[in-house]
């Protein structure tokens, strides 16, 4: 055994601990056709993502499911890598160019590329470097880039199949335009948020009079750009009038009342201006009708030459000059306050333009059909349950792919145009020729793929794919998905897809979803709200075990994590506990000269017998929670068996014979069993905390590294749930005693009296093999079991149990006199607090705005103050 510093420092450990694993290569996995394999993809990080509390519960459950694994003798794999995030990364370069004063437009396509790679190669790995101090055990050998030559390949690949089926084309639609980034956007990446806008009712005149028809819109900027106003052919007010001209305002040319099933009778006046270009609802009835579109606005969200006057004007400069106009020429009939949802951008928070676009698109419902059937048919799970059902309905509704984006970096497609004959050729290389007309003026698409393109692709695009690898018939498919809900559809969904779509399987088939961290008030963690908590800063102030363990200990499964810097203690104080109790354990056991084996159970003492009991029930509910994803729970079983019932109750049971006070027969046998009992506490706590295990496992005698070492498993053998109904009765004694000794002030050294009735037929004899315990742990000269008609001794406090009433008495080992006006004055003191805390809970203005949980708090200290009064009470009564 080697000496044990006496405090446990994480910087001392840590980053040698993690160094001596990647170099020893534990981390990494070969195809083991001896073992059953265990994969697991990492939701690949942003290349300009720097770890978030996110990240660190995401990849902590990641973390704790790969080490079990890997104890449990699977070939356990966590494929790491990193997402080149189109539009992000593209912002973060242009924004870095712009403070020199050098835009991408100056340097050109090519050029601005290649800064974006520099960028990349300088920053791109911070966060992979920061996963490491988390203690992530991925196969970093293994480490891909979604934009790296493997991965290239595979995207190319799926583009050229799915054009080749039909499943990509090209076409003008409506599509998610961001005004600010200039790309297209999918509907997942414009989400939409209620904002208090404006309905703006204006009059149409007809062709023939000053009347018209009044026509309801959020936005009448877009009114210039109208080519008809619509009404239900159902809606009695506008029958007649169906057919008839009207004068469409400021522009001044005739556009038409038309009729469709699809307006909305009870939307504003029930008539609705058509503005195909800037509406995708607009854009469907404008082709059901032959209406030709008129676009508006350019890219950059500036009005065009077809908005006349308001050419070159920002679109909401243009709404506010339009509504004046309307006012002046009296056409604005009224405005009213409207709460409608409304896209923005996911990157940059513009709010989002439906515009008029020619894309590129994938076509969904045959990819998804596989996909539905492989959740309704049990294939795939997900972890909450709920989860099915939000999956199931996005599935079964779902739309076509927008795949193309206007910027520079990313995947260029693989389109290429004759400039000739206007041919559409797609391929994986840039042909010589035209197949068509045979010219050689070709040139391809200027446009990228969407980011999730290459992501979709992830789960087998790491592990070879297009090629058919060793890797990729071992590994694939991956056994559990560990997410976020916030990228259901953008990733797992389309992962679904794309697995049975290439691979003809699915890809994973468990996906456990966990919650959003929040801070301690239910707020998401958000710069803009200054409540971030930077995880880097608490694995420097507590260790990265602390955060783990915390991080984990209040995540219920599925539900939100509600975070504060204080939680952390939670982690902290329990690896000092671990440091602790191994380290007095260690040293007063020679570690070295004691197997840890395990004898038969007649030759036990009832506190080695109901300690492996604890720890093999402890060893079968962990790792039935950890099968089911329970995490939380888990890692609290864990937690309860290692400080309750090993550190303050066996440890301190045996203690006497292992540091020699008491010599006698069970004593080696103590030793091995606290040795055994510690090792395979430090198995089931290493998933969640991996370098104080390890630093502890190192310290009982120098082996292989505990990540290694081979998960324990439940012998029931030793599960007896009478041994451990009989402890219970004893340490429910015990802690009576100790609390009765606490009130009373009386000292730790001196010995006392107790004298126990039996409540129930046989509660004596249960006692007999305990009786030394209860009379060591609670310090007592002498214990009695007297009968049923037993009566209290004079100054004595009693304390009642299921199974029975303890009497302790005290004339002799405390002045009772003194003691009942201490108690005295403990209890006024106690009630002027109640008085404040009922005052403060009595205050509207706090119970109307304090938060929930601080009300709370107050609440359970008032009913806390009350019950140490009544008890205060009751004890000198019975003085």
């Amino acid at each position: 055994m080697k000496d044990i510093p006496p405090r446990y420092n994480p910087k001392d450990h840590e980053e040698s601990i993690y160094s001596k694993w990647e170099n020893s290569g534990l981390f990494h996995q070969e195809t083991d056709s001896s073992k059953k394999p265990f994969t697991v993809a990492i939701p690949p990080p942003n290349i300009t993502g720097i770890l978030h509390m996110g990240h660190a519960l995401n990849n902590t459950l990641q973390d704790i499911l790969i080490r079990w694994k890997r104890m449990q003798g699977n070939a356990s794999l966590w494929v790491p890598g990193t997402d080149h995030a189109g539009i992000a990364t593209q912002n973060v370069v242009e924004r870095s160019l712009r403070e020199k004063g050098v835009t991408r437009q100056m340097l050109g396509r090519e050029k601005f590329v290649d800064e974006v790679w520099k960028w990349r190669e300088e920053y791109g790995n911070t966060i992979i470097m920061q996963l490491k101090r988390l203690g992530a055990s991925c196969d970093w050998e293994r480490t891909r880039f979604t934009m790296d030559k493997g991965l290239s390949e595979a995207v190319l690949e799926a583009f050229v199949r799915l054009y080749d089926k039909g499943l990509i084309y090209r076409g003008n639609y409506i599509i998610n335009w961001c005004t600010r980034c200039q790309t297209a956007l999918s509907d997942e990446e414009a989400p939409h948020k209620d904002v208090e806008g404006k309905l703006y009712y204006i009059l149409y005149p007809f062709k023939e009079s000053a009347e018209g028809v009044v026509v309801a819109t959020t936005r009448p900027e877009t009114m210039l750009g109208d080519v008809a106003v619509a009404v239900n052919p159902k809606d009695r007010r506008y029958k007649k009038l169906i057919g008839k001209k009207l004068i469409l305002p400021i522009i001044g040319k005739e556009i038409e009342i038309i009729a469709d099933d699809f307006v909305d009778k009870k939307f504003g006046t029930g008539a609705v201006k058509v503005t195909p270009a800037h509406d995708s609802n607009d854009f469907e009835m404008s082709k059901r009708h032959g209406l030709e579109p008129v676009k508006i606005m350019r890219p950059d969200g500036k009005m065009n030459e077809n908005s006349v006057r308001f050419n070159g004007l920002d679109r909401f400069e243009a709404r506010r000059l339009i509504v004046a106009e309307l006012e002046e020429k009296k056409l604005l009939v009224k405005i009213e306050k409207h709460e409608h949802a409304v896209g923005h951008c996911y990157r940059c928070n513009t709010v989002i333009e439906p515009y008029l676009s020619l894309q590129w698109f994938v076509k969904m419902k045959p990819l998804a059909e596989p996909a539905i059937e492989a959740v309704k048919s049990g294939k795939i799970k997900f972890y909450p349950k709920r989860w099915t059902k939000v999956y199931l309905n996005w599935m079964e509704n779902i739309k076509d792919w927008c795949i193309s984006r206007q910027i520079w970096w990313g995947h260029r497609l693989p389109v290429y145009y004759c400039k000739k004959c206007d041919a559409v050729i797609v391929s994986k290389i840039k042909p010589d020729k035209c197949a068509s007309c045979n010219s050689g003026d070709i040139y391809q698409d200027e446009d990228v793929l969407d980011t999730w393109f290459s992501s979709w692709l992830w789960p087998f695009s790491t592990l070879g794919w297009p090629e058919k690898t060793k890797d990729l018939e071992y590994f694939y498919p991956t056994s559990v998905l560990v997410t976020a809900p916030e990228i259901l559809f953008f990733w797992v969904a389309r992962m679904i897809m794309s697995g049975e779509e290439f691979i003809k399987e699915i890809p994973f088939s468990d996906v456990y979803i966990h919650g959003t961290v929040r801070d301690a008030s239910g707020k998401k963690m958000s710069k803009s709200f200054g409540n971030v908590i930077d995880p880097l800063d608490i694995i420097d102030g507590f260790g990265a075990d602390a955060l783990r363990f915390s991080i984990v200990s209040i995540t219920a499964t599925g539900q939100d994590v509600f975070l504060s810097k204080d939680k952390f203690e939670i982690g902290r104080n329990f690896a000092n506990k671990i440091w602790n109790a191994s380290r007095f354990v260690l040293m007063n056991v020679g570690a070295q000269e004691h197997k840890s084996t395990r004898a038969q159970v007649k030759d036990l003492s009832i506190a080695d017998r109901w300690i492996l009991s604890r720890l093999n029930r402890t060893i079968e509910e962990a790792t039935r929670a950890l099968k089911n994803y329970r995490f939380n729970e888990a890692e609290g079983l864990i937690y309860d068996f290692f400080w309750h019932d090993f550190c303050d109750w066996y440890v301190e049971m045996v203690k006497p014979q292992i540091t020699g006070e008491r010599i006698g027969d069970g004593a080696q046998r103590a030793e091995e069993i606290l040795i055994d009992v510690l090792e395979n506490s430090l198995k089931l706590l290493h998933p969640f905390m991996p370098f104080v295990t390890e630093a502890i496992w190192q310290n009982i005698k120098e082996r292989e590294s505990i990540m290694v070492a081979v998960w324990p498993e439940a012998d029931k053998h030793y599960i007896d749930k009478k041994i451990e109904s009989d402890m219970e009765i004893a340490k429910d004694i015990i802690v009576n005693i100790r609390n009765i000794r606490s009130d009373m002030n009386i000292p730790h050294s001196k010995k006392i009296i107790v004298n126990l009735v039996p409540l129930k037929q046989g509660a004596g004899s249960v006692l007999a093999d305990s009786m030394g315990y209860v009379k060591n742990l609670a310090q007592l000269d002498e214990i009695a079991i007297k009968d049923a008609g037993f009566k209290k001794p004079k100054s004595s406090l009693s304390a009642i149990t299921e199974n029975f009433n303890i009497f302790i008495p005290l004339e002799g080992v405390i002045d009772v006199e003194a003691e009942k006006a201490r108690l005295a004055k403990k209890q006024d003191l106690l009630k002027q607090q109640l008085v404040f805390a009922e005052r403060k809970l009595k205050d509207r203005n706090f119970m109307d705005h304090a938060p929930e949980n601080v009300v709370k708090a107050e609440q359970e200290k008032a009913a806390k103050i009350r019950e140490q009064i009544d008890r205060l009470g009751t004890t000198m009564k019975d003085l």
